[in-house]
């Protein structure tokens, strides 16, 4: 009997864990919001990724007898007063969005990280002059900072995400210079000092790890700010210029052309609400999943 025990123990194979990746996107599919959340911002994505393929229409191209046309079947979501496609300019737009949105944000996670970390683990002088960088840069309105840097180098795609992307920079270092604040004193770091580890790789194999979850969940949160800055800017002529299509140069159109159709200014606003809602319930489910405070409280 106990020989058969043994074989069967030996027998008994170690259950596979589940990566922390595939646990968060577990976590995220059960959640109804999450879910459709993920649909959400997937369709956004693969949308802007696959623009050139998927618009039925060229977007810029002028067609002027089939002016302010209705949804049909030719044109589902009508045409312009230049006879373009609405749809096809709808779809160029996500590309547009999301060309200003993730460069936006990489380079603000990256620079954020950098000088959050510098900040907390630095000496005291060097963390209050980053803060005093920090503060000054978020002293000015992002709208009116992004008028003024407009006016000075004129309008254009890199502008607009050069003007964001600053603006951006404090709100993750911030983030990361609090939470560097209160692992620099923790047992696993003192231990690793006390081994003689460089500040190097203390930053980046100990606390850079432990940051990313907050910053993950507060770029998600971010995104649809940034799409609505760069379609408020188009909108106001500021960001990116005819005729390449922005879901803010498509709502423009819209405000000139509302009383003789509503389609355009539709058209131009349902991509936004859906952007917002997709990434906002993908940021708090996440945030939910990420936060281990929130998760034992589910629990």
């Amino acid at each position: 009997m106990s020989s058969l025990n043994t074989s069967v123990k030996r027998t008994e194979k170690p259950a596979k864990t589940k990566s922390e990746f595939m646990t968060i996107v577990h976590a995220i599919v059960k959640d109804p919001l999450g879910l459709t959340g993920l649909i959400i911002v997937s369709l956004v994505l693969f949308t802007a990724i696959f623009a050139q393929w998927i618009t039925p229409y060229d977007p810029i191209a002028l067609n002027i007898k089939d002016r302010m046309q209705g949804p049909s079947l030719k044109h589902w979501l009508g045409t312009d007063q230049l006879g373009r496609d609405t749809l096809s300019r709808v779809i160029m737009g996500s590309q547009v969005a999301m060309q200003v949105a993730i460069p936006t944000i990489l380079g603000a996670m990256t620079i954020g990280i950098s000088l959050g970390m510098i900040a907390g683990f630095g000496p005291r002088w060097l963390d209050n002059l980053i803060i005093l960088f920090f503060d000054t840069v978020r002293s000015f309105p992002t709208v009116m900072f992004a008028l003024a840097v407009v006016a000075l180098v004129g309008p254009s795609l890199k502008t607009v995400i050069f003007v964001i992307m600053m603006t951006s920079i404090p709100t993750y270092g911030r983030v990361v210079r609090t939470q560097t604040l209160s692992l620099r004193n923790s047992e696993f770091i003192m231990a690793e000092r006390s081994m003689g580890a460089s500040v190097f790789r203390i930053l980046t194999v100990h606390i850079l790890p432990n940051v990313l979850g907050p910053l993950a969940v507060l770029a998600a949160m971010d995104i649809p700010t940034i799409v609505g800055l760069e379609a408020g800017l188009s909108f106001l002529g500021m960001g990116v210029q005819p005729p390449t299509p922005s879901w803010g140069s498509i709502l423009n159109d819209g405000y000139t052309l509302i009383r003789n159709t509503p389609w355009i200014i539709v058209a131009g606003g349902i991509p936004l609400i859906l952007t917002t809602l997709g990434f906002t319930f993908l940021g708090e489910t996440l945030r939910d999943v990420v936060d281990p405070k929130l998760r034992k409280r589910n629990t």
